[in-house]
Formats: C-alpha cells, structure tokens, sequence
C-alpha cells in the first residue's frame, strides 16, 4: 500500500502536458554554378547558415526535385500599361505554356486601383488566359472579387496591394507546394493601403518567391524618374524574397520562363532554431554559404523576428 501511495505523484506528474517552444527558421534556396545552371546534389554539409553574421545549427535539411507549383500570376493593368495588354497576353500563355503541369495551380489578379481576382486556382492554361483576355476587354470590372478590404482609392495604381493581399489570401490554404508570383507590371504605385516592407516581409514569411517581369515605356526614349523608381522597387522585391526580375523588351523571355520553373522544381529546403531568442520584430540578415567554389545560393535575404 505505501508503496503504491509513493508511486501515485509520479504517475499524474508524467500525465502532466510537455511543451517545448521551438520556433524554426525555414528557407527555401536554389544553387547554381557559374554558367547559370541548377546544383541538384549537395547535402546539408556543403552548407553553412549565418543569421546576422552567425553562425547557426541546420536541424532540417531536404532536396526537393519536381514539386507540384502554386502560382500566382499578377497582371498591372493600369493606365501606364495600356500599350502592354497584347504583350502581358502574349507572355502570360508563354509562361503557363512552359512551366504550368497538370500537377500544378496558379491562380489570376489584375490590378489597377483595386486588385481583383480574375480566375481562382486551375490547372488550365488556356482557361487562365481565356480569363484575362476576357477581363481586359471589359470597361466595368466591378463584379470581380476584391482582394483584401474595401479602400477609397482616387489614384490608378495599387501594386504592393495587389501582391500583398495576394500572398495574404491565396497562399493561406496551400500547404502543398512551392510558392511563387510572377508580376507583369512596370513598379510603380501610388494608391496602395501597404507599402514596400509590408509586402517583402509577408512574403519572406510565408516563403513565397517573387518574379518580376517589368513592362516600361520610356518618355521619348529615356528613362523618367518614376520609371526608374519602378525598375528599383522590382529588382528589391525580387532579389529580397529569393526570386529574380526581368525586363519584358529585352531578348530571352522564354528562356526567363524556363528558369523560373527550374529554380522552383529544383531547389532545397533547410530550417534551423535561432541562436538568437528575443522576438523584438527586428529583420535578421540570413546567408547561406556553398562551401564548394564557384557556386551561388539564390534565397530571400532574411526575416522579421515576430
């Protein structure tokens, strides 16, 4: 009797929860040589990870290799793109032609001072491009969904609204598969509710990669002031999510395209527990170093600590 007396507080201590409190830091990267081309096979010890400068402990490590796609495909349609409609036409079906499978999604928005989506998740080319070119014949959009609240907006342009309610709602439910937007547009914005950081750290957190496709039209063949704000604000977007951009009049598009579904197909994933505890919502700086020469790591550069 005494002895089962003794053994009582141990059986309700061990019936008691065990929680432990581990945030990881995941990242999804893509590594290629100095010819451009994707490095599939190296391992978790060709790898060294530094937050802030240092060093941290990898805990999961994984190669991924044709991995179904969720995608989602951004179209300005604003007054500075009017001269590009056949264009973004013409690349969009170019895109979807060379990198959407039958495994894949992508879903739809266009945007000029209000971001709607046009056609939700599908598998069809030819459905999304039916879409859009049925969307930029129309002169009232009204009775497409909005994306995000409803804001009094008196400017033409909502780009960072566009991409951020997109992240924010499309990618909420899609857990399966790799996360990336393709924005066909120019940059510029004068009538978004967010801004800049907004839109790169929701992006950063839910891991998805940005690629930008810019569409310019000179002022009597230079370059504005605005046009080249866009350029900048595109190439950080991309470069700070982990994606790249492009420019839509220079040679090689398709090969552009052929990239991006490479780099997403064929890429990694790590994670690893913060040497540093505090959750102050400070941006921590990440890089990731190849210990073999003449390789790059292509991955966003860094997070917020929420």
């Amino acid at each position: 009797m005494k002895a089962w007396l003794l053994l009582l507080p141990l059986v309700c201590f061990a019936q008691e929860p065990f929680r432990v409190d581990v945030q990881l830091v995941n990242v999804g990267f893509s590594v290629r040589d100095t010819q451009g081309r994707l490095v599939p096979d190296l391992s978790k010890d060709d790898f060294e990870v530094l937050e802030d400068g240092v060093p941290q402990k990898i805990s999961f490590f994984a190669r991924s290799s044709d991995v179904p796609l969720r995608i989602g495909l951004i179209v300005d349609i604003s007054g500075s793109q009017d001269s590009f409609v056949k264009p973004h036409q013409r690349d969009l079906k170019a895109f979807l032609d060379t990198v959407l499978s039958s495994r894949d999604r992508a879903f739809l928005l266009c945007f000029g001072n209000h971001p709607r989506l046009v056609a939700d998740y599908t598998s069809s080319p030819g459905q999304l491009v039916d879409a859009f070119l049925g969307y930029s014949r129309l002169h009232d959009t009204s009775n497409y969904p909005e994306l995000g609240p409803p804001e009094i907006r008196t400017a033409g342009t909502a780009f960072y609204d566009a991409i951020y309610h997109s992240v924010n709602q499309m990618f909420r439910t899609e857990d399966r598969g790799r996360k990336a937007l393709i924005v066909f547009s120019d940059g510029e914005d004068n009538s978004s509710a967010h801004h800049e950081i907004d839109t790169i750290e929701l992006a950063q957190s839910n891991n998805v990669l940005l690629f930008m496709v810019r569409y310019t039209e000179p002022s009597h063949g230079r370059w504005t002031a605005r046009n080249k704000y866009g350029r900048a604000i595109m190439e950080r977007l991309a470069l700070d999510t982990g994606g790249a951009d492009y420019d839509a009049q220079q040679q090689g598009l398709a090969q552009n395209f052929r990239e991006i579904g490479d780099q997403l197909r064929n890429s990694y994933e790590l994670a690893y527990q913060s040497t540093n505890p505090v959750r102050d919502g400070a941006f921590r700086k990440l890089a990731i170093h190849v210990r073999k020469a003449g390789l790059t790591v292509r991955a966003k550069s860094g997070y917020y600590a929420r």
